[in-house]
């Protein structure tokens, strides 16, 4: 699909099957992120998350060069734009929103996923690649550091040591390694992409939505925690789930 200027930056579909596919639509930018798709992704996952009906999210980038080539650097250091770029990740925290999501996130990467487009598909459940996928966080190259989460996402998803190589060289690396550390669930070709990341959303809109959320929040609230808290919160809400008592 080629981006012109009427078209809207980001795309929202939602099936009969509870799924909600979210679509970065700036292909001739590499699906850059600016200002008007961040509004967009906002209000899209505002809908996923309150949207009763839909029970898993796929995000995926239009075109066949990229996922995402990071946040669009033409915006950067301008007036008024850097106001309201900042003002805008005060007001509107993105990706905040993304962790907050007790609903499952796809990423379907292919191509580029560099920059706040990499730190976007950590901030998804499963993310699932196509065989040209090339995830890279080059800030160090330009002189600064990650702000998309980055830092903090990448060493809870790969082992350490390979999280500061990436971090700290800003070197992309490819899919097969990518998988290889587990930073990617499964690698398929490209015209197949798709298709295996519906696949994958599908199975787990078909499973209870009430467990699926219980699951994700144990694992993302205990986290962090010592092991015998994380076992008081797994139990806590292992037994409000049982109850059928709402979330906290």
């Amino acid at each position: 699909m080629v981006s012109t200027s009427s078209e809207p930056p980001l795309l929202y579909e939602k099936t009969a099957g509870g799924i909600a596919r979210l679509t970065l639509n700036r292909p001739d930018a590499l699906n850059a992120i600016n200002m008007a798709a961040r509004d967009e992704l906002w209000t899209a996952l505002l809908a996923v998350r309150d949207d009763p009906d839909v029970r898993v999210a796929v995000i995926r980038g239009a075109g066949d060069r990229a996922f995402s080539a990071g946040a669009d650097i033409t915006e950067f250091g301008t007036a008024p734009s850097f106001v309201e770029s900042r003002r805008a990740r005060q007001d509107r925290d993105v990706w905040g929103l993304m962790l907050s999501i007790m609903k499952p996130l796809v990423a379907a990467v292919h191509g580029y996923a560099f920059g706040a487009g990499c730190e976007m598909s950590l901030l998804c459940d499963l993310r699932i690649a196509s065989e040209d996928a090339r995830f890279a966080l080059p800030e160090v190259t330009l002189g600064y550091i990650p702000s998309a989460g980055g830092t903090q996402t990448l060493p809870r998803a790969i082992p350490p040591g390979g999280a500061r190589e990436m971090v700290l060289s800003g070197e992309p690396i490819d899919a097969a390694r990518a998988l290889a550390i587990g930073l990617v669930n499964r690698v398929v070709p490209f015209e197949r992409l798709d298709a295996e990341a519906m696949d994958v959303a599908a199975k787990l809109a078909a499973l209870p939505p009430a467990a699926v959320a219980a699951a994700k929040e144990a694992m993302v609230r205990g986290a962090d925690l010592p092991l015998e808290q994380g076992l008081r919160l797994e139990a806590m809400i292992a037994a409000r789930l049982s109850s059928g008592a709402p979330p906290a």
